[in-house]
């Protein structure tokens, strides 16, 4: 029973924090690229502030924007599954808090295709600076300058590939491997190159999905965020686990 209970904390967080924070932050920021952030509801009133629930007291519809049940879910699986890998390590709680902006980012990619740069480079900067935190705690797992270079790595190739393929690659992904390779990284080399394959074979899966049910080209764009956001997921559980 013990054991269960990080576990189940962490999925009661992480659903907190997917209906209670995020719905709003998802609507402002799912905007076509070079357009505002969105100040007001669908029904033209006011949206103040980025975090909170989608919800307007003036409109017919009260809600708006993604769904927040969705999005609970989303991040309370994630949280849960990190949280049972991980244990009651120093690194959980720096899951649990990057878990949350993660979902968000994909939520947002997913919808118009962009990673909003005011948050992939501050979860690079939070990234590395948790886990600077809690590599100063007893029990932790992993190494924070393994960490720095995995971000320097692998925001290095991503540039690479954007300059190469800038339509395949954009640029906001290359902003977000920062954080990721960061979270890659802290339990090493092995974990960076698993998460960095992962995340391009479920991109490859959605995109052959896509094709074969005649949603999409051969040469139709997909949003990448999402999937290097699942690769980063399934190395840091993997590497949590094995660590």
């Amino acid at each position: 029973m013990t054991d269960l209970l990080p576990v189940v904390a962490a999925a009661l967080w992480g659903a907190v924090a997917g209906a209670l924070l995020l719905p709003r932050a998802a609507y402002r920021l799912s905007v076509p690229a070079q357009e505002p952030w969105r100040d007001q509801c669908p029904g033209g009133h006011p949206v103040r502030g980025w975090i909170g629930p989608a919800r307007c007291g003036q409109c017919d519809e009260a809600s708006y924007g993604p769904n927040a049940l969705l999005l609970a879910a989303a991040t309370a699986l994630v949280c849960a599954a990190l949280a049972a890998a991980t244990g009651t390590r120093p690194e959980l709680a720096v899951w649990l808090l990057l878990s949350p902006v993660g979902v968000l980012l994909a939520a947002v990619d997913f919808r118009v295709r962009r990673l909003p740069d005011p948050v992939t480079l501050p979860l690079a900067a939070a990234a590395l600076g948790l886990l600077g935190l809690a590599a100063l705690l007893p029990e932790h797992a992993g190494d924070w300058f393994t960490a720095l270079y995995g971000a320097l790595a692998l925001g290095a190739g991503y540039f690479v590939l954007f300059l190469i393929n800038p339509a395949g690659m954009g640029f906001g992904d290359v902003k977000l491997a920062l954080g990721t390779g960061a979270a890659l990284g802290w339990y090493g080399w092995p974990t960076v190159m698993l998460g960095t394959f992962a995340g391009f074979l479920l991109g490859a899966l959605y995109g052959g999905a896509l094709v074969a049910l005649g949603r999409a080209g051969r040469k139709t764009a997909i949003p990448f965020g999402p999937f290097l956001i699942a690769g980063a997921f399934v190395g840091v559980l993997i590497g949590a686990y094995t660590a």
